[in-house]
């Protein structure tokens, strides 16, 4: 049946793209010249996200600490065709302005018959994982003060009801986290977007302490923890000549390490009221995963440092939640991983994002789904999970 008219589509995973007043209006002058700014790229430019590829002359490009990024490219294909889409970077006159314009986003949303999105950075990387190599930590830091207070200012407050207040942290250095967090408390933040794994960035796992004073104060103040697939800085490739359509279908699996990794973890046993979203990641895996973590956790727990009281397939229902796009055999499959675990997402603009048709897409996918399932799994839990209710 399709999606009554009364339910609204709240999505946990949407993106902007910055445009060059983010940084250029709110650092302080010293900081301007290498803080990020848009360029014409000459041709002659190397880009730091296309493996040491030339950027093609004309691109409009990012420069951060006189490094060149091309990265406009799938990040913001909105309204285009398949034929259309590709990877090189691109000007803004390229793309429609609901990619870095929030006035034109909302009125896209409406089009789209989409209510509500959650808004992950583009340039900075999706967990602000970009800041960590600059070299002046203090410029980092003020990057990423600079994204949370254009993203709170000019997108959520100013369209109230619309987008879920998300921010990023400098989370390389935990006490400049917390100094953050706390700067914005008044601001009711209601997610943090954190890498799905800190190891391959250089850090220390979810199975330390490291993360345990910052984990307290997202606890404390029921901020959801939001990993989104590629947060880590690894894709794990199949081969050198595989083609990005390899890495695009096994996307999930990231999700899946992630997952895993912190069921095993004492993440959720030293903070029990903590909630993880995984974004991008699918759904469908998930039976498979809780099923094999409990075998695993019966069969091999008394030898090993791990908790030795509570199954896997329990922390999951607690504390995680999974997100799709479009996930048929997930949707066929909810009660296997829990009604309320599983939350949707629209990815506007990027090239999974069905947009306009959006709601169109999802009518399909929920045509066997009762009303009252349909609604938890597209608008409730989603509201409940990142205490966003209705306007």
């Amino acid at each position: 049946m399709p999606l009554t008219a009364d339910m609204q589509l709240v999505s946990v995973d949407d993106h902007l793209i910055e445009t060059p007043s983010v940084w250029q209006s709110r650092l302080p002058r010293k900081y301007l010249e290498a803080g990020p700014r848009i360029i014409e790229a000459t041709g002659n430019e190397t880009d730091q996200y296309g493996f040491g590829q030339k950027v093609p002359k004309g691109s409009q490009v990012w420069q951060l600490d006189g490094k060149v990024y091309g990265q406009l490219g799938l990040n913001a294909v909105a309204g285009k065709k398949p034929e259309e889409l590709g990877t090189e970077p691109l000007r803004f006159t390229d793309m429609i302005p609901g990619c870095y314009d929030p006035a034109a986003r909302v009125k896209d949303m409406d089009i789209d018959g989409v209510q509500t999105e959650t808004l992950f950075p583009s340039f900075p990387k999706f967990a602000g994982t970009m800041f960590q190599n600059v070299q002046d930590k203090e410029l980092a830091r003020l990057c990423t003060s600079a994204w949370n207070d254009y993203v709170l200012d000019e997108w959520c407050d100013a369209y109230p009801g619309r987008f879920i207040p998300m921010i990023i942290l400098p989370y390389w250095d935990v006490d400049a986290s917390l100094a953050e967090l706390d700067r914005l408390h008044d601001r009711d933040i209601r997610a943090v977007s954190f890498p799905e794994n800190p190891v391959p960035l250089g850090f220390p796992s979810f199975h330390t302490d490291h993360w345990d004073r910052l984990f307290d104060v997202f606890e404390e103040r029921q901020i959801v923890v939001a990993m989104h697939f590629g947060t880590s800085g690894q894709v794990i490739p199949t081969a050198p000549e595989a083609p990005m359509a390899v890495f695009i279908s096994l996307m999930g699996l990231n999700s899946m390490r992630s997952v895993g990794d912190l069921l095993f973890s004492p993440t959720f046993h030293r903070h029990p009221n903590l909630k993880v979203s995984v974004a991008e990641g699918g759904i469908g895996w998930v039976p498979w995963l809780l099923e094999r973590a409990d075998t695993t956790w019966e069969r091999h727990r008394f030898y090993q440092n791990i908790n030795q009281t509570v199954r896997p397939s329990e922390l999951f229902a607690k504390h995680i939640y999974g997100c799709f796009i479009t996930d048929q055999y997930g949707v066929d499959n909810r009660h296997h991983i829990g009604l309320d675990n599983i939350t949707w997402e629209c990815d506007y603009p990027h090239s999974d994002s069905f947009w306009p048709n959006t709601r169109k897409v999802v009518t399909e996918m929920f045509h066997a789904v009762p009303d009252v399932e349909a609604r938890a799994i597209v608008e409730d839990n989603a509201r409940r999970l990142y205490r966003f209710p209705r306007v």
